[in-house]
């Protein structure tokens, strides 16, 4: 079933108003008519099973059928810290974690990213990109919410977001042995909200690794072969399903 988000504005008793890009993708790009199902969700968790009531040129009405939880989100509520990237990796980086099931996405610049940026409306611009990847990933896995993507944060700036989560990471070629990792992600069971933490392409100073143990963020081992940037996000992510998922 076609999934499509709304605000909560749109959302009135048992109606939902769509409208925008939307509006011609149901009526012009699906073909879709009174009577065909949807699924409407507010992008919080909620999914509306609607039928569509009418679809004219700038809206489409839906009726609500019945209302329930989404089924496809995490217990866990998993922040990616993503070491700023070169390049378009960044919006790779952003469509594979939407699909793995990350809450947020962090941008951060560290001691050793290429890729710095300093001028806002650059950012501006980049993040409005981002956060549009976001939600065409949602679609795709059919997410019950739309991950946000955070300004461009430094890495100090991180660390003191990341420590106030309940649980938090950071995977690093000098650390323990997977077993450690293994013991590091039982605890994940117990935790409502978590973060883990990604080197750009050079990886991490030892400075910011001691900086974030200073702040009881765990250094974790990913095996013994060492991952790009773009990959070892994936990886943790794919570990932490093993340990989440119903």
């Amino acid at each position: 079933m076609h999934r499509f988000y709304v605000n909560k504005e749109q959302i009135q008793l048992s109606k939902i108003t769509v409208t925008g890009s939307d509006v011609n993708h149901i009526k012009n790009v699906l073909r879709m008519k009174p009577g065909d199902e949807i699924i409407i969700c507010d992008g919080q968790g909620n999914d509306c099973y609607c039928i569509i009531n009418s679809v004219c040129d700038h809206e489409v009405i839906a009726d609500v059928n019945y209302t329930k939880d989404s089924d496809s989100e995490l217990s866990v509520r998993i922040t990616l810290f993503q070491g700023l990237p070169k390049s378009d990796k960044m919006e790779l980086i952003i469509q594979k974690a939407v699909e793995l099931g990350v809450h947020e996405v962090v941008p951060v610049t560290m001691a050793r990213s290429v890729v710095r940026i300093t001028d806002y409306k650059k950012e501006e611009k980049k993040l409005l990109r981002w956060q549009a990847i976001s939600e065409n990933a949602a679609k795709q896995s059919g997410r019950g919410i739309i991950p946000m993507i955070r300004p461009v944060m430094s890495f100090n700036e991180a660390i003191v977001y990341a420590k106030e989560l309940d649980w938090a990471v950071l995977p690093y070629e000098n650390a323990k042995g997977i077993k450690d990792t293994k013991e590091a992600l039982e605890k994940l069971r117990d935790c409502k909200t978590a973060g883990i933490i990604i080197g750009p392409e050079g990886g991490f100073e030892a400075s910011e690794v001691e900086f974030a143990i200073e702040n009881n963020i765990r250094p974790i081992s990913l095996g013994r072969r060492i991952l790009r940037t773009e990959t070892a996000g994936f990886t943790l992510l794919s570990m932490i399903l093993l340990y989440l998922e119903e």
